[in-house]
């Protein structure tokens, strides 16, 4: 286990080989550096102590503490799912602190308000921890600095710290040696910590430089622990049994009579929700989990089910193109005067319609929770990506107050966003609430699926209109699909200029750079896909759709020109007005994308001659959010085999400019896996909704990128001293578009539906012979 304890039935707890290093101490030192917007750090509030006072630990802030030995236990709010990110979280305070990196330690905290929001998605965590670190790290190197000097009869003024020890002359003392003897009580107002400052890039000894990722012992030993490993003694297991609808699936009847003979079945319980997570939910009990999945699949249950149960694709997909051709709705995400007459004295105009299909999330670990309450407490054990959105609904679903209710962590077996909805926890804390004892719930692979928030189909119209030598005047951007937000936190919709609220992260991306004269982006909440499934989060989100649409667009609108699309692009990456760029995060703008776009085309030979069937493709983004825009730029070199339809990509070159990359190795591990996540959904990934349900629950049917079908894929970093932004899914979203576009390179066929599947290419050749 990681910072939890062990439950133990004597009524003690455990302490874990990961437990807590540190206490809380008393209100004094802001240590949270707010960042406006959604999931921002919040300001928190501690003190340093003496010492001697907590445990023998030093504790300048509440996220880290030097003991005596001189080791150093960073605390992590954020979910590890084999980013890493303990690592580069860690790496940002011990280079500002000047520790030995072999001394440090991270401990994955479990929830506690005094961590402010507890989130790890949106490619945030670099991003909105760097101030935050930095400056603690730096406030306990000055704290150190001060109480070393006073230890060697020297002024701080001619201390240095380096590798966890303050030196003076020939002469040092280390960090552990000033814990043990030292009397360290220095605090900082608010102000104080706001005014450190931090190093200049050029004096930093572990940022941007690769080191052993501090996570990577505990999971090649098997020491590591993830949620479905959780389990404490007197515990049931719990398999569901999922309705046929999301929303309105009543139970009629539970016939257990052919379970009754299986040995270790306990019962089957109707769970009541009072939080309308889990409606029409069946628990099927056991002593053991292969019990209770084999009883699951003999308990026969009779639902009554609303209209989601006759809802297909098609009727998803229909629903979103009228939702567009109604102008009255939706969200005008960006609405700049003038749209219409410049579309109006337009000499030329261009239209087209993208498609793109659900997806699931397949995460390897299956979601699994364990729950009990013990002296009033009820703990959850799971991996979960945002703690603090799920609390609350807990809360309402125990009828429990929320601070007595703690979500203890534990690494997560792949999650893509998954795990920002913590809804798995729900059913087991209910069916542990209804029993009185532990209860263990673990889906199966089909029931994961069915019970996944899918990325929603998606609908989008775009037009271009051209002025005479094709100059770009005007353009209009209408997306239309189930919204996450809205369903799971939407207290976090901004609203647009005339009050309407709208999800983020269903239209992320359409507020583009381009310089484009008038433009309009519209987003549009399809409901009938509200009603039937959970829209979720899926890596990139509305960007994988968004960037779509939008790069196929703007090849397309080099093609109607005549021009090269590289050429069209950059001519549109001017920098002009909004696309400026501002302090602190998107320095730059616009010229920035056209400076990864430019370097990707060079790596890649854009404009050589290609073979028959081969083709190059390019396509460039700035991530997700205009705030914190990570510029990235992808070419990607197919061939295709026009018989079959069959895609084979044999190369992928990206570059991206993320600022100042913490950890080389995990940044471009980062890449990687995001560039083949978005290979993988333009070739092959995606399912369908037929009778309310996703058509594939398994992998036998769910097609993957498999191993090997991987192209050579090489990355590049643009050198940059910028502020850090986010890794984790920005390369998703180009793979498609460049792909999409190398096909059209290749072949002349023009793909507008995602995925880009052998038949589909076979009938785009068909229609252009």
């Amino acid at each position: 286990m990681n910072s939890s304890s062990a439950y133990d039935p004597s009524g003690s707890y455990q302490p874990s080989r990961r437990g807590f290093l540190i206490a809380m101490a008393g209100a004094g030192v802001v240590l949270g550096f707010a960042r406006s917007g959604v999931g921002s750090l919040e300001s928190i509030t501690s003190s340093a102590k003496p010492a001697s006072s907590v445990g023998e630990l030093f504790e300048p802030t509440i996220w880290y503490g030097i003991s005596p030995s001189g080791d150093v236990s960073v605390n992590i709010i954020r979910a590890e799912m084999g980013q890493h990110i303990g690592t580069a979280l860690a790496r940002i305070l011990a280079d500002e602190l000047e520790v030995d990196w072999s001394k440090v330690r991270v401990v994955t905290v479990d929830s506690d308000p005094k961590w402010g929001v507890m989130v790890t998605g949106g490619s945030w965590s670099v991003w909105q921890t760097f101030p935050v670190f930095s400056r603690a790290g730096a406030a306990g190197r000055m704290a150190v600095i001060e109480e070393g000097a006073k230890l060697l009869g020297a002024s701080p003024q001619s201390c240095t710290a380096r590798l966890g020890a303050v030196h003076a002359g020939g002469r040092s003392i280390s960090y552990g040696d000033i814990v043990a003897r030292g009397n360290l009580q220095r605090t900082y107002t608010p102000e104080q910590l706001k005014a450190i400052p931090i190093k200049a890039p050029r004096d930093r000894r572990l940022i941007g430089r690769d080191t052993l990722a501090l996570d990577i012992p505990s999971k090649t030993d098997g020491k590591g622990i993830y949620g479905i490993d959780a389990a404490v003694e007197g515990m049931l297991y719990a398999r569901p049994k999922i309705p046929p609808t999301r929303y309105d699936s009543k139970v009629i009847s539970i016939d257990d009579s052919a379970a009754k003979n299986l040995p270790g079945y306990i019962r089957s319980l109707t769970l009541d929700d009072p939080s309308g997570t889990v409606p029409g939910w069946v628990m099927v009990l056991a002593e053991s989990f292969p019990a209770a999945s084999r009883a699951a699949d003999l308990v026969k249950v009779t639902w009554s089910s609303g209209e989601a149960a006759h809802v297909s694709e098609q009727d998803l997909q229909q629903r979103s193109a009228e939702l567009i051709a109604d102008p009255k709705g939706g969200s005008l995400v960006v609405d700049d005067p003038g749209v219409n007459a410049a579309f109006a004295s337009a000499k030329h105009k261009i239209e087209q319609t993208y498609t793109s299909g659900t997806v699931m999330h397949f995460a390897l670990e299956p979601v699994n929770a364990l729950a009990f309450e013990k002296n009033g407490v009820f703990e959850i054990h799971t991996g979960n990506q945002w703690q603090t959105l799920i609390l609350p609904v807990l809360a309402k679903a125990l009828g429990h107050r929320q601070e007595k209710i703690v979500l203890r962590s534990y690494l997560l077996g792949g999650a893509f966003g998954r795990r920002l909805d913590g809804d798995y926890a729900v059913p087991a804390a209910l069916a542990a609430k209804a029993v009185g004892k532990p209860v263990k719930m673990v889906c199966t692979r089909e029931d994961d699926m069915r019970f996944d928030c899918p990325r929603s189909p998606a609908v989008q119209v775009l037009r271009m209109g051209f002025a005479d030598g094709g100059k770009v005047i005007a353009m209009d951007h209408q997306a239309a699909a189930g919204w996450p937000t809205a369903t799971m936190a939407p207290s976090f919709m901004p609203k647009d200029d005339h009050g309407v609220p709208f999800d983020p992260f269903a239209i992320h991306g359409a507020d583009h750079w381009y310089t484009v004269g008038a433009q309009r982006v519209r987003a549009i909440q399809n409901d009938l896909a509200q009603r039937t499934f959970r829209p979720g989060w899926l890596r990139s989100v509305g960007g994988g759709w968004i960037c779509w649409a939008l790069e196929t667009f703007m090849d397309e609108a080099a093609h109607e020109l005549r021009v090269d699309p590289v050429s069209f692009r950059l001519r549109l990456l001017d920098g002009a007005g909004r696309n400026a760029g501002s302090a602190p995060d998107s320095v730059g703008g616009a010229k920035r994308q056209a400076a990864v776009l430019s370097r990707v085309t060079q790596k890649a030979g854009w404009g050589s001659v290609m073979p028959d069937d081969v083709g190059l493709g390019v396509a460039s983004s700035f991530g997700q959010e205009r705030d914190m825009p990570t510029w990235c730029a992808c070419v990607a070199r197919v061939r295709v085999d026009r018989t079959s339809g069959q895609v084979i990509v044999e190369k992928l070159n990206l570059v991206v400019d993320a600022g100042t990359i913490i950890q080389p190795d995990g940044a471009a591990a980062q890449v990687e896996g995001s560039a083949l996540w978005g290979l993988s959904m333009a070739l092959y990934e995606g399912t369908e909704f037929v009778m309310g349900q996703p058509k594939d629950t398994n992998l036998d049917t769910y097609a993957l990128l498999r191993m090997g079908n991987v192209p050579e894929v090489e990355i590049e970093f643009m050198p940059s001293t910028e502020a850090p932004v986010g890794l984790g899914e920005p390369a998703t979203a180009v793979v498609a578009p460049a792909i999409g576009n190398a096909i059209f390179a290749a072949t002349g066929a023009r793909l507008r539906h995602l995925p880009m599947r052998p038949e589909n290419i076979r009938q785009a050749l068909a229609r252009r012979s």
